[in-house]
């Protein structure tokens, strides 16, 4: 299946957030390799100098490391610092607008099953 891009964001940011998405999932784990640019690259069928760029912007946030001849490996911490950035983000952004929203639909907490898939 061909990911799908949107035109709200550079294609390599939104493969930044996707790769970041998947270190919160713990894939790869901590000290672990990424797949390789080319990998990459052929897995969502993108030209491998915005693979690069994705890798760069999520080095620049100190999530991913380079080791020369190695590749990009994720940093101890990652995980962790992803976690505290998205929740953050979540409790200052997302969560004023979804509260609003319950409220105008006229929606409660016990109207709302934290348990179903």
């Amino acid at each position: 299946m061909t990911p799908t891009w949107t035109d709200q964001a550079p294609i390599y940011q939104q493969l930044a957030d996707r790769l970041a998405v998947q270190l919160l999932d713990g894939s790869p784990p901590e000290g672990e390799a990424l797949p390789s640019v080319r990998a990459l690259a052929s897995q969502y069928v993108i030209n491998p100098l915005t693979v690069t760029r994705a890798l760069q912007a999520l080095a620049e946030h100190g999530l991913v490391e380079p080791r020369r001849g190695l590749g990009m490996f994720v940093t101890a911490g990652a995980r962790e610092r992803l976690l505290r950035q998205e929740r953050e983000q979540f409790l200052q952004k997302d969560w004023p607008a979804l509260r609003a929203k319950l409220k105008r639909l006229g929606l409660s907490a016990k109207d709302l099953n934290w348990e179903s898939t």
